[in-house]
């Protein structure tokens, strides 16, 4: 199963999935507000929570997801605000279709953890072609721990689960070390960890 028919099938099962924005998100806005941002990339917007999140504090966002029913969940939601936000199909592993430098922002919330490797490296290299010079990063992703009994090892640090919704899909697993050396064209302001155990990194772009 591929990324798309896995989350497709995650929302029409359980819905929006997600409401309440991540817990770091009002600072994150206080940041961005400080910084003066405008345009803010979310990457693996799914159904929406932080797109409308953001948009209420007055940003210009941009979502991109994979799954269509994801979409029409955020499309739906926003209708119901009276708001509104460009919104792409796409997997992320494709050429993002924006150009160079166009996001004072990219938030990516549990996302590009959904990969191999290679894949997250070509991810963070289109994150990093889009984003200003000086934009800001905000990103989550899964910290590494024993994965034996639930998982299969299909290379160091990833592994696909054996059952349930996202079987038979990547999700790779960071140790800090990792995650640092991924953003190297980065300046890291913060690797902090949240309540779900999830690595949460602010950067810069150099």
């Amino acid at each position: 199963m591929n990324n798309n028919k896995a989350w497709e099938k995650i929302f029409q099962k359980d819905g929006k999935v997600f409401i309440e924005p991540h817990k770091y998100m009002g600072k994150i806005v206080e940041v961005l507000k400080k910084k003066g941002a405008k345009n803010i990339l979310d990457l693996g917007c799914g159904s929406g929570r932080h797109t409308i999140f953001l948009v209420k504090k007055g940003f210009s966002v941009f979502g991109l997801d994979n799954s269509s029913t994801g979409l029409d969940m955020t499309r739906e939601w926003l209708f119901e605000e009276k708001l509104s936000a460009e919104l792409r199909q796409q997997e992320m592993t494709e050429k993002f279709p924006w150009n160079n430098n166009f996001f004072d922002a990219v938030i990516s919330v549990q996302v590009i953890h959904h990969a191999d490797i290679a894949t997250i490296k070509k991810i963070i290299s289109e994150i990093e072609r889009v984003l200003k010079k000086d934009g800001f990063l905000f990103v989550t992703v899964p910290k590494l721990k024993n994965q034996a009994k639930k998982y299969k090892k299909i290379e160091p640090n990833t592994y696909t689960p054996l059952d349930g919704p996202e079987k038979g899909l990547p999700h790779h697993y960071f140790t800090e070390t990792e995650l640092e050396n991924f953003f190297l064209n980065f300046k890291i302001l913060s690797i902090e960890q949240d309540d779900c155990d999830h690595y949460c990194l602010t950067a810069i772009k150099l």
